[in-house]
């Protein structure tokens, strides 16, 4: 118990030292909005946190709630992707008997979320359990459908997240692009509802990235990083190779936010990060 209280310890010394300790690097090159998802970082405080990604170059956080926001705003951050309406991942907007309260939520949020000027907030599916994958999508676009006129009129794009079914979210339902893409189609690909493509949860799931982020290009809204196996750093410990994917982002004119999302191993998560912004950067 010692030795991981006293490795906590020096991981947030290490997070929180002065700018000078970490070598910030040249500029960002700008073909690519770079953020990143508080909770991989929730040992850091929220303040020092925002300090320092600041001073790496960075304009905005994902998943981020509104008890936050302030904070992000004190340091001139935006929220790339906000969170808090959803009730679970496993409870979400396949299950009809969940709709008159996922959308007494997201109707709280997303006036909330237009009046700081974000322009996203997340959504899920929920756990597939005895639905088939038909019924699952029928029952998600005719949830999403009784928020888009709000949606609209608040210039908030709803973006649902593809997880993967075989590590870290048994069960989930909507975890292929071709699952989220089908929730598209049903909603006429209304431009207020898009999809968030977890590069992490997709090599689990499917493989081909590139080729299916250029299939599905129009309908993908915001990018998540994370290494696999494990999703930790995303350098050379892990197979994906993340400079051709950005390279790939930026030839398709991709002007949306990837977002770091590994969890650090490094007692540095801040240079981890910072090497993971580095990496992603073409």
């Amino acid at each position: 118990m010692q030795n991981r209280r006293t490795a906590l310890k020096q991981s947030i010394l290490l997070a929180t030292a002065p700018l000078s300790v970490l070598d910030e690097g040249s500029p960002l090159k700008g073909r690519i909005r770079h953020s990143v998802c508080r909770w991989c970082y929730g040992q850091i405080p929220l303040d020092t946190f925002c300090s320092r990604i600041k001073a790496l170059g960075l304009e905005a956080i994902d998943l981020v709630g509104e008890a936050d926001w302030p904070v992000l705003k004190k340091h001139g951050l935006t929220c790339s992707m906000v969170n808090g309406a959803e009730i679970s991942l496993t409870r979400g907007f396949n299950d009809p008997a969940l709709h008159d309260e996922l959308v007494r939520r997201y109707e709280d949020l997303i006036p909330k979320a237009a009046a700081n000027g974000y322009k996203q907030v997340i959504c899920f599916s929920g756990n597939q359990n005895s639905l088939s994958d038909e019924e699952g999508i029928r029952n998600m676009a005719s949830g999403i459908r009784r928020l888009l006129p709000l949606a609209e009129r608040a210039g908030i794009t709803l973006v649902l997240e593809m997880l993967n079914s075989r590590v870290d979210h048994k069960g989930y339902q909507a975890d292929t692009t071709e699952w989220g893409v089908a929730v598209c189609n049903q909603l006429e690909d209304h431009p207020n509802f898009k999809l968030l493509y977890d590069i992490y949860h997709m090599q689990i799931m499917e493989g081909d990235l590139i080729r299916t982020i250029r299939k599905h290009q129009k309908h993908l809204a915001h990018f998540h990083t994370g290494g696999n196996p494990g999703r930790n750093e995303i350098n050379q410990t892990q197979e994906i190779y993340y400079p051709i994917i950005m390279k790939a982002l930026v030839e398709l004119g991709f002007k949306g936010y990837v977002a770091q999302e590994f969890i650090p191993k490094s007692k540095n998560p801040i240079a981890s990060l910072q090497e993971g912004i580095r990496i992603c950067d073409v």
